[in-house]
């Protein structure tokens, strides 16, 4: 029994001097402000960095340098860069391809983002009242929006053809055949249409999330009040749905803004630049005319573009609506 104490004395005074260091230790860590908050924040901004260094590496590095690029001279094959100041700038200005894709750029958001909104509340709207086959019609509504763009451009070209599907309908139906996209006033209008129509699904969605957080208190209470369906619409339905409406409004503009690839696919910009936009405009100045310095100062364009547009939906559409 004595030794056994004995044996075990000394492993108590080697574990008291474990549990000495292991808080003299702590209290280091303490004194160097990393406790358990400063070491849980520690791991969050490791954790951070690598997205973070990624970003700046894919977004922020090239932007730089696109602005860097637009006041040179550069054609890709040669190693110099001269630098020209505010040359390409002016030289955009007074190119009048640049100035239509400037207008045609204005007309595809002026129509097209408010054709996407309607259509989106429109279809959140009527599928908020169905209750059989929900799931089905929802998922019928979306699959447009994350379907290949180039594919539904495609399609859509097929379809609008001067012997397309569209015209045999017409003729069909004893109307007379339509130039659609060979028309220099028709042609933007289907390709806006082309892009509202794969976009439905997207915009039903958030408009569905925003109208299912509406408490059905406001439209009872506007019903007791005598509010008929209209109204309860004007004055319940489109104030409390403004968060969503910004939002959707931002990111339709951006998207129109920036489009592309329907006009590459559906027109190539045509007919008589009729369909350009700038970020075509862009990119045939870069890889075609291979003018870097002149598509990089387009880039700087419609970036100052979008930033003041945004800025401006946010400060006229962002309204605090409460009751």
């Amino acid at each position: 029994m004595g030794r056994a104490i004995d044996s075990a004395a000394p492993a108590a005074a080697g574990s008291g001097e474990l549990q000495r260091q292991r808080h003299s230790l702590l209290s280091r860590l303490r004194g160097a402000g990393l406790g358990l908050r400063g070491k849980r924040y520690l791991f969050i901004y490791s954790c951070l960095l690598l997205p973070l260094l990624f970003f700046a590496a894919v977004r922020l590095l090239p932007i730089v340098y696109s602005f860097n690029v637009g006041f040179s001279e550069w054609d890709m094959l040669s190693p110099e860069k001269p630098f020209v100041g505010l040359a390409n700038y002016i030289s955009l200005f007074k190119d009048e391809v640049f100035l239509q894709t400037i207008r045609n750029t204005a007309v595809y958001v002026v129509v097209g983002v408010p054709g996407q909104l309607a259509a989106g509340l429109g279809v959140a709207l009527l599928l908020q009242r169905v209750v059989r086959l929900r799931t089905f019609y929802r998922t019928a509504y979306f699959i447009p929006y994350i379907t290949s763009v180039v594919a539904v451009s495609w399609v859509f070209r097929w379809i609008l053809m001067k012997n397309g599907v569209a015209n045999a309908l017409l003729l069909e139906l004893g109307l007379d055949a339509q130039p659609f996209l060979y028309s220099p006033t028709q042609s933007i209008l289907w390709i806006i249409a082309a892009m509202i129509w794969q976009s439905i699904g997207f915009q039903m969605l958030v408009f569905l999330a925003g109208l299912e957080n509406i408490p059905r208190i406001y439209y009872e209470a506007a019903a007791i009040d005598g509010a008929g369906g209209w109204s309860r619409f004007r004055h319940v339905t489109i104030p409390l749905l403004n968060p969503v409406l910004l939002f959707s409004a931002v990111i339709a503009s951006i998207s129109f803004l920036q489009s592309f690839t329907q006009a590459l696919n559906m027109t190539g910009g045509g007919p008589l630049n009729s369909t350009n936009t700038i970020v075509l405009y862009i990119y045939n100045t870069a890889f075609k005319s291979f003018e870097m310095g002149k598509a990089s100062a387009a880039t700087v364009v419609l970036f100052a573009i979008i930033l003041a547009f945004t800025v401006l939906q946010l400060k006229v559409l962002n309204r605090k609506v409460e009751y």
